[in-house]
C-alpha cells in the first residue's frame, strides 16, 4: 500500500523535531520534505531568528529536502500567504496530500491553518494536539530531543532563560505561569539533535540582542567564527 506523502511545517524547534519523530514512528504517511518560513532580508528563520545555514544543516541531518517560503520584513498577510501558496502549488505537483504541524493547543492558530489549507488538496495533521504539555516536554527530553533556546519573550520570562538548553533543569525553573513547551510564545528553540537525526548539528552560543522586548540569542555553527547578531 502506498502511503500518502506529507510535508512537515518546520520552525527548527523542538515541537517540529518531535512531530517528525512521531510521524516516522507511526508510519501512516511518507514524510517527503520540510517547510520553513524565511525572513529573506535577515536570512533567518522567521520568529525563531535562527540562521538559515543552521536550518540547512538540520534538513541534511534529518535527511529531508527543504521547501522555503521566503518573505520580506516587515511582511503583510498577503505577502505571507503568497509565499505559502507557492509552496502548496509545488507540493501539489509532487503528489503531496498532507501537511503536518507541531501545534499543541492554540485553537486560533489551528483554525487559521485549516482555513488556509481548505481546498488546496493538502489535509492538515496535528499529531501533538491536546497532549498535556508538562508530560510532553518530558517525553521530548526522554526521546533524545536536544535543543537550545533561541528567543525569549521578556514579558513572560526572565531574560536569564535566553540561550539556555531546553532540559529538565530548565523545566524545573520555569515559572508556573509559563507553558513547559513555550506554546504561548514564552520561548522558541533550535533543535540540534534528536530522534531521526543522522548526526548532531553542532552549535555554539553567540550574542543575545533585544528587539522590541524579545531576546534573540544568535546560535552559530560550531565551526564558524563568531559574528555580531
Amino acid at each position: 500500500m502506498v502511503r500518502p506523502k506529507a510535508l512537515l511545517s518546520w520552525s527548527t524547534g523542538k515541537d517540529s523535531a518531535f512531530t517528525l519523530a512521531v510521524l516516522r514512528e507511526q508510519a501512516e504517511v511518507d514524510v517527503v520534505g520540510l517547510v520553513s518560513t524565511i525572513n529573506a532580508g535577515a536570512d533567518r528563520v522567521a520568529m525563531h531568528g535562527v540562521r538559515r545555514e543552521l536550518l540547512l544543516r538540520q534538513a541534511e541531518a534529518v535527511d529531508l529536502p527543504l521547501h522555503e517560503a521566503n518573505i520580506p520584513w516587515p511582511c503583510s498577510n498577503e505577502e505571507y500567504e503568497a509565499a505559502m501558496s507557492a509552496v502548496i502549488t509545488a507540493a501539489n505537483e509532487q503528489g503531496v496530500s498532507r501537511m503536518a504541524f507541531g501545534d499543541l493547543f492554540l485553537a486560533d492558530i489551528r483554525a487559521y491553518r485549516e482555513e488556509k489549507l481548505q481546498g488546496t488538496g493538502l489535509e492538515p495533521m496535528f499529531l501533538l494536539w491536546g497532549r498535556d504539555t508538562t508530560a510532553l516536554a518530558r517525553d521530548m527530553l526522554g526521546a533524545g530531543i536536544a535543543a537550545m533556546i533561541s528567543c525569549v519573550d521578556t514579558a513572560q520570562l526572565d531574560p536569564a532563560f535566553a540561550g539556555r538548553s531546553f532540559d529538565h533543569q530548565l523545566l524545573r525553573e520555569l515559572p508556573s505561569t509559563a507553558d513547559p513547551c513555550g506554546e504561548n510564545g514564552e520561548f522558541h528553540t533550535f533543535t540540534w539533535n534528536g530522534p531521526g537525526f543522522r548526526w548532531p548539528v553542532p552549535i555554539r552560543v553567540g550574542t543575545t540582542v533585544d528587539r522590541d522586548g524579545f531576546l534573540f540569542t544568535d546560535l552559530l555553527p560550531a565551526s564558524a567564527p563568531a559574528e555580531p547578531g
